[in-house]
Formats: structure tokens, sequence, C-alpha cells
């Protein structure tokens, strides 16, 4: 998931009234709080869904404390890989090492103690499967996502890998194995990810072909591919969301209300195919920001009512 927001405090001018409280906000921009949140709570549905004889909160909080740091630790190692790009791009031409608030050299040393902290809390904390989860996100969004997104289209689709892997985690935090209902759990995030991502790609295509992105926005200039591609991925979200059902995970509720808000999910990608205009792919955006929380609820519910 990304960012059209730019929060980053002012520019290094101005920094001189509160330098301590600002040196906080740039650290914790560059963990992209966002993001992060989005991760834990992922991470904690898959945790939830696990279920198990017995609930531990303790291991909890250890799944999304170690979770959330590998998160952090990955996205500012992603602002030091960028920042040579995001200088060249509008919305974060603004961010803390562009404009020289933070050194790359600190930023990489916080984002690998972030992560590498993050890691050893699953291993000793959790297990060593959710550990082995987290090393594949790290590596996948850093190592491979953030320098192909220089080359290829596709960098969009192995991007969406490492953002729907938590709920594995907190799967595999709770049952120490990676079975289908996990895999279902991924492809639920993985699907959900790419009308969002497309619909970002399309309202900042001049500033990523600023920054000589080559994304499918990028080059599409009518827009009609990248229509066709919101279209695709929101049909194939809406059976793979009414899987948890299928398995046994959930109940009718959340068969319904998934329903629903998978096709009124798809209906906002038609819509935005249909004209390719930008408040069309905003309102896009809008509804995949809504899209996931409504989920969770309707599975909140479904397991309240469920146990009455």
């Amino acid at each position: 998931m990304s960012d059209l927001t730019n929060t980053s405090p002012p520019p290094a001018a101005s920094l001189n009234a509160r330098p301590t409280a600002w040196r906080i906000a740039d650290f914790k921009e560059m963990t992209k709080p966002g993001i992060t949140l989005m991760v834990v709570l992922t991470s904690g549905l898959g945790y939830l869904l696990a279920g198990g004889e017995t609930f531990s909160f303790t291991l909890l909080v250890f799944t999304l404390l170690g979770t959330g740091l590998v998160s952090g630790g990955a996205s500012a190692l992603n602002h030091v890989l960028e920042r040579d790009t995001d200088a060249l791009m509008l919305r974060t031409a603004n961010r803390p090492l562009p404009t020289g608030r933070v050194d790359p050299d600190v930023a990489l040393l916080f984002g690998v103690t972030v992560a590498v902290t993050g890691l050893l809390v699953l291993y000793f904390a959790v297990n060593p499967l959710t550990a082995l989860l987290g090393v594949a996100a790290l590596a996948g969004y850093v190592f491979v996502y953030t320098p192909l997104k220089r080359r290829s289209s596709l960098a969009t689709i192995i991007g969406a890998v490492p953002g729907a892997i938590p709920p594995m985690m907190g799967w595999s935090a709770v049952r120490n194995e990676i079975d289908l209902a996990a895999w279902v759990l991924f492809g639920l995030l993985f699907f959900w990810q790419m009308p969002h991502f497309l619909a970002i790609a399309w309202l900042c295509r001049e500033d990523y072909a600023k920054g000589g992105f080559p994304l499918l926005t990028v080059s599409d200039q009518d827009g009609s591919r990248t229509g066709r591609q919101a279209v695709l991925w929101g049909a194939a979200l809406v059976p793979v969301s009414l899987m948890p059902s299928a398995l046994g995970l959930m109940g009718t509720l959340y068969f319904v209300g998934a329903l629903v808000l998978g096709l009124v999910y798809l209906a906002f990608g038609l819509a935005f195919a249909r004209s390719r205009t930008t408040p069309a792919a905003r309102r896009l955006m809008f509804s995949s920001i809504l899209y996931f929380p409504a989920v969770l609820l309707v599975m909140l519910l479904d397991r309240v009512v469920s146990r009455m």
C-alpha cells in the first residue's frame, strides 16, 4: 500500500526551533506509519483467524511488535534506496533524505537495526517459521520490489507479494505452519492491493515519469490497459475473498458481507476503466482504503454472531 500524502516536516531551514521534535518526526516518517499500521492489522487478522486452543495475549503482542518492526525497518531502507528518485518527484521530494534532514548512513543504520530487531523478536518470542516469513517479506520488498521499480512495470505485482505475507505471519505464529487457509489470507491481501496500487499509480503517473519509474500507468497514455488490469484484479478478488467461508474459517454473515464489498470494490474499478479520469481513480483509491477495514469489521461481526 502506498501513501499519496506528503506529511514531511518543513525544510531544514525552519527546523531550528524544535530540532529534536522534527528529528523524531523524520525517523517516524521513514517507517511509513500508515503502511506499517496496515501490516500490523493484517498480521493480527491472521493471528485471530488461526484461533488455537488457548488465546495468548503475550504471543499476539510479540507477533504484532515483530511484524511492525520488520515493516518499519523495510520502509526506512526503501527511503534509503530511493532517495535520489524521491528527490525528483513532487510527492516525495520533501522526505527526510532528499531534503538532507537525515543522513543516508544514519537512515541505513536505523532501518537495519529496526528490521533486525523485529526479526529477532519473531524468532525468539514467536517461532522460527514466522521469522522466516518476515525475512521473505523484508527481502522481497527491499531487494526485489524496490530496485525492480526502476526497470519494469511488473514491480507492481512483485510488490504485492511482501505486502500479502503479514497475515500469513499472524497465522503461523499460532499454528506454526503454512496451510491452505494461510495461502487464502495471502491471496485476499494480494488481490486487494492491485487495484489500490493501480489507482495510485494513475494519480501519480506524472510524478513516476519524472522519477524514471516505468510503471504501466506511465506508458499507458489513455489508461485503457490500466483500467482493464484494475477490473481483472478486482474480479479475481471476489471469489478469493469468499474462500474463508468455504474453508470454515468464517460463516454466512462474512460470506454475504465479503460478496457485497467485493462487488462494490469491483464496481469502482469498472467505473475507472470506463472513464479513466482522475476523479474515478481517486474514488477507486478511496474505495480500496475503505474495503479492507470493512472486511475486517465483517469478520469481527461474523465471529461475534457465531459465538452467540
